[in-house]
């Protein structure tokens, strides 16, 4: 077992022909990362791939989570987040296990809290343009002018608000209320970094090259999009009339 004080939370929903490389690719990198997955009952065998790699290889440095069903990914974080709270990890990671997240930006965003002081780093497509690669282009549209959308309605300055690959200190995920955070999809991902911003935590891009999934199918729809749409607005009321929790001295 190597120690960590680093989690990464990837959640699963039928990624048998990525799990094992995400892990893989993670475990290799200079520093030790420990990664959590977080499973909704895939039908295809994911979790039982993890399992074995847990008792064959990973003990120690790699746990699963498994849900009944597909919940959400708001709430597969959420859970991910008290459990490396409980756990006593110092940063606290999202990424997405089909390797639109590069494993080698981890050190990155590890590197922008622990090293540079930021509370949150976002591992962003748009501040140095589009850097997506692979995605139709009805979808790069959609994504880049949804965090355009959510700039303009709530004033919030990020660049890709909707970004799912991110690093928080500790303090961040102990702060926020998280039994308080609403959405499930795209809006949860606006969400968070909507509340860490008004809070007052330092947040940091970290410009990072999005690559389409190879192998799986994509569990995007019109249905988050439209939650994120929604949600937005919500969040700019809340943005005048909600009281945000103080960041501990």
């Amino acid at each position: 077992m190597k120690p960590s004080d680093s989690i990464i939370i990837i959640p699963t929903y039928n990624e048998k022909e990525n799990i094992e490389k995400i892990i893989r690719a993670v475990f290799s990198l200079e520093k030790s990362f420990h990664i959590l997955v977080i499973d909704d009952g895939s039908p295809d065998g994911t979790a039982e791939i993890v399992h074995r790699l847990i008792d064959t290889e990973f003990g120690g440095q790699l746990f699963i989570e498994e849900r009944s069903g597909k919940l959400g990914l708001g709430t597969a974080y959420i859970m991910g987040f008290k459990w490396a709270l409980a756990h006593d990890y110092q940063y606290i990671f999202e990424m997405d296990a089909d390797f639109s997240h590069d494993p080698n930006d981890v050190p990155r965003l590890y590197s922008a809290c622990a090293d540079e002081g930021y509370d949150v780093a976002i591992g962003s497509r748009y501040v140095s343009g589009v850097n997506v690669v692979n995605w139709p282009i009805g979808r790069v549209l959609m994504s880049y002018f949804a965090s355009k959308y959510v700039r303009l309605v709530t004033g919030f300055k990020v660049h890709d608000t909707t970004a799912g690959f991110k690093c928080y200190k500790r303090r961040v995920l102990e702060t926020i209320e998280l039994d308080k955070i609403r959405f499930k999809g795209y809006a949860f991902q606006i969400e968070m970094k909507f509340t860490a911003y008004k809070i007052g935590f330092k947040i940091k891009e970290v410009p990072v090259i999005f690559v389409n999934r190879r192998e799986g199918v994509s569990k995007m729809s019109g249905g988050i999009f439209g939650e994120a749409f929604f949600g937005v607005m919500r969040l700019r009321l809340d943005g005048w009339l909600r009281k945000y929790p103080k960041i501990k001295a």
